[in-house]
């Protein structure tokens, strides 16, 4: 696996590329996001994960994770001295996979890619995801729990077929409705899809009061558990 490093504090840098190598990862380090905007129109297709510092010397790692979303559909993680829900809302907003704040433990960060990079894995090679004890065969476009088929609207359905690609991400409220928009003609706001997270637990949890599957991650969004 290859990943693409950029964090301009060189100290950091080197740690890192020197702790995923011992790990078998291949690495590729940028200090800023000049060199890694020619790194990812030239050799994105050998990259398998983005490790993105937020603050570099001459512009975002925003900038760099857009960039390659745009490009092709891989794992960005961010690395930030920020936690606070702000700067966390937008990197998840423009489709990064996870977040970790500095200053943090190597083997947190591994576990964490590790985490994005099976996720990843099991999106292209099994049609069967899963949320707990429910399953969604993305081929039929059916959804089970414990063996008995629960039946969703198409935009119920979509909403579940997001949250089982994310198994453990958080999703902010602005991701989900950008990804749910307008499907099958129906108008959606931020008031509609509170509604339908509250259908989808009441037809999957065990406690709709309680939900354990779909759970609210206070002033950010969502999150469902592996």
């Amino acid at each position: 696996m290859h990943i693409l490093i950029v964090e301009d504090d060189r100290t950091i840098a080197s740690g890192l590329q020197y702790s995923l190598e011992q790990e078998q990862f291949t690495t590729t380090l940028c200090h800023n996001v000049a060199d890694a905007t020619r790194l990812i129109e030239q050799q994105l297709h050998s990259i398998d994960l983005c490790l993105f510092d937020l603050s570099l010397p001459d512009g975002s790692g925003y900038d760099l994770c857009r960039l390659v979303k745009q490009k092709q559909d891989i794992p960005v993680i961010f690395l930030t001295a920020f936690d606070d829900e702000v700067n966390v809302v937008m990197g998840l907003d423009m489709g990064a996979d996870d977040y970790i704040t500095k200053p943090f433990r190597v083997r947190e960060l591994i576990s964490r890619i590790h985490s994005v990079l099976r996720r990843y894995h099991k999106q292209a090679s099994s049609p069967i995801l899963t949320i707990g004890s429910v399953e969604i065969n993305t081929q039929d476009a059916k959804v089970n729990k414990n063996g008995s088929e629960i039946l969703l609207t198409a935009l119920e359905y979509r909403l579940l077929l997001i949250f089982g690609k994310h198994t453990g991400q958080v999703l902010s409220r602005a991701q989900l409705l950008d990804q749910i928009w307008d499907v099958g003609g129906d108008f959606v706001n931020d008031n509609t899809l509170t509604v339908y997270i509250k259908r989808l637990r009441e037809k999957l949890e065990d406690d709709p009061q309680r939900p354990t599957l779909i759970k609210t991650v206070r002033g950010i969004g969502y999150k469902v558990e592996r």
